[in-house]
C-alpha cells in the first residue's frame, strides 16, 4: 500500500513582540584634549622664531649741513646715475650723459626662468657700487626708476647699497678690531645716494642706450 506523500509546511517567523535593544550612553571626556592642545599651542609660541621687521637705516646728514634749499650740488665727476627701464633692466654710467658716455647695461643672471628675459645680476651690480666707492671715495648715486618699472626694483637697489654699507663697516672694524658702532666717524663708511623722478629725458636717453647695447650683442 503506498503511502501518502505529506509535504512539510515551512516553518515561519512567528511575529510578536521583540524587546527593545538597551543603549548604552557613551561620555568621551575632552578634557585630556584639551589640555594637549594648550600645551602645544605654548610650545609652538615659545618655540616659534618670529620673522623681525626688515627696516633700512639710513644715514642722514646732520641738520646744521642741510642748506636751506634742500638742494645739493654734486660735481659732474661724483655722480653715478643707475636707472631701471620699463623692462626692469638696469643701467648705470657715470658722469653726465652724451652720445659718447650713454648708460652700459648690468649683466642678467644665469638663475633665471626660462621665460624671463631679464633678471639682474646682484653680485654685479654690489661689484660695481663697491668699485665705484672705492674709486671715488665722494661719490653720489642717483636711482631713477621708470614710470612702468616695479617697486620691487627700487627696492633691490636700495638692499643692495644697505648690504655694501653694512659689509664695508664691518670690515673697517675688524681691520680696527673695535666694534662696529665705535668706528670713527672718518672711518664709517656711509652711502650717498637719492631718488629722481624718470623724465622725458630718461625716455630719449634710454633709447639710444638700448640701441647701443643692441649693436653690441647684449639685447
Amino acid at each position: 500500500m503506498a503511502g501518502d506523500v505529506v509535504q512539510r509546511e515551512k516553518k515561519g517567523k512567528h511575529k510578536g513582540l521583540r524587546r527593545p535593544k538597551r543603549r548604552i550612553g557613551i561620555r568621551i571626556d575632552m578634557t585630556p584634549m584639551v589640555d594637549i592642545a594648550f600645551l602645544l599651542l605654548i610650545f609652538y609660541m615659545v618655540s616659534t622664531v618670529f620673522a623681525m621687521p626688515q627696516a633700512m637705516e639710513i644715514n642722514l646728514p646732520p641738520k646744521d649741513d642741510t642748506p636751506d634749499d634742500d638742494t645739493t650740488v654734486v660735481k659732474e665727476s661724483n655722480l653715478l646715475t643707475v636707472r631701471v627701464d620699463s623692462e626692469g633692466r638696469f643701467w648705470w654710467n657715470t658722469k653726465i650723459e652724451s652720445p659718447t658716455n650713454l648708460p652700459q647695461l648690468i649683466p642678467s643672471t644665469d638663475k633665471k626662468p626660462d621665460s624671463v628675459a631679464y633678471i639682474v645680476n646682484s653680485d654685479s651690480l654690489r661689484n660695481l657700487l663697491r668699485k665705484l666707492n672705492q674709486d671715488n671715495p665722494k661719490l653720489n648715486t642717483l636711482v631713477l626708476i621708470n614710470r612702468q618699472a616695479n617697486y620691487e626694483d627700487l627696492v633691490n637697489i636700495l638692499d643692495e647699497i644697505d648690504l655694501l654699507e653694512r659689509s664695508w663697516n664691518a670690515y673697517t672694524a675688524r681691520e680696527l678690531k673695535v666694534d662696529v658702532k665705535d668706528l670713527p666717524k672718518d672711518k664709517k663708511f656711509s652711502y650717498r645716494y637719492a631718488t629722481g623722478k624718470w623724465e622725458e629725458r630718461d625716455d630719449k636717453i634710454m633709447i639710444d642706450a638700448q640701441l647701443a647695447a643692441q649693436a653690441r650683442g647684449q639685447l
